[in-house]
């Protein structure tokens, strides 16, 4: 799996959750995890999450950093366990660099506080399966009553963490294939 920060803000409308967006912005070929750090603002006409359409409830944050994975041989419910994977390695990390903190997580949604601090989504496209997980920033204008990775995480370098999350991930999910590629299977 390859890996990228973007070093630039992008705003995520959720148009970027598309089949080859990393390979034909970004030139990575194949399995492929980027970051980056901009407004998020996810119309319904763009939402993936049915239930999020049906309740009327799109997505806002003024500053957030958002990742997103495009996978070509996974399926949707893999894609579905790997976006969990990605969000408990996210608590993990932020629980590691500040160990006042304690985030709750449910399902692939953290919490501080009761308060949001991520939104998830995993989909399959026609020719791959994606993931976007975005964590607030900057929670100005949220729908919803949403935590922060600076003022409530105590995360202070965005761009050093989103980059620490993304090569953990690649790490785990590479280790999870070698440790199928290294058993005898039973009969």
């Amino acid at each position: 799996m390859q890996t990228l920060f973007i070093d630039k803000e992008i705003k995520y409308t959720g148009e970027q959750l598309s089949p080859h967006y990393i390979y034909k912005n970004y030139n990575l070929k194949g399995n492929a995890i980027i970051a980056f750090i901009g407004e998020c603002e996810v119309n319904l006409n763009h939402m993936v999450d049915i239930e999020d359409v049906i309740n009327n409830e799109p997505i806002y944050s003024k500053k957030m950093l958002n990742i997103i994975e495009e996978n070509f041989n996974s399926s949707l419910v893999e894609m579905v366990y790997k976006q969990r994977l990605l969000v408990a390695i996210t608590k993990e990390l932020i629980e590691k660099k500040n160990d006042k903190i304690k985030i709750e997580r449910n399902g692939d949604d953290l919490y501080i506080d009761n308060k949001k601090l991520s939104v998830s989504i995993a989909t399959k496209s026609i020719t791959s399966t994606l993931i976007h997980f975005g964590l607030n920033i900057d929670a100005s204008g949220a729908p919803v009553n949403a935590a922060e990775l600076i003022k409530d995480a105590g995360i202070e370098d965005i761009k050093e963490f989103a980059i620490e999350l993304i090569n953990k991930y690649k790490k785990e999910t590479e280790n999870i294939n070698l440790a199928a590629c290294k058993v005898r299977g039973v009969v």
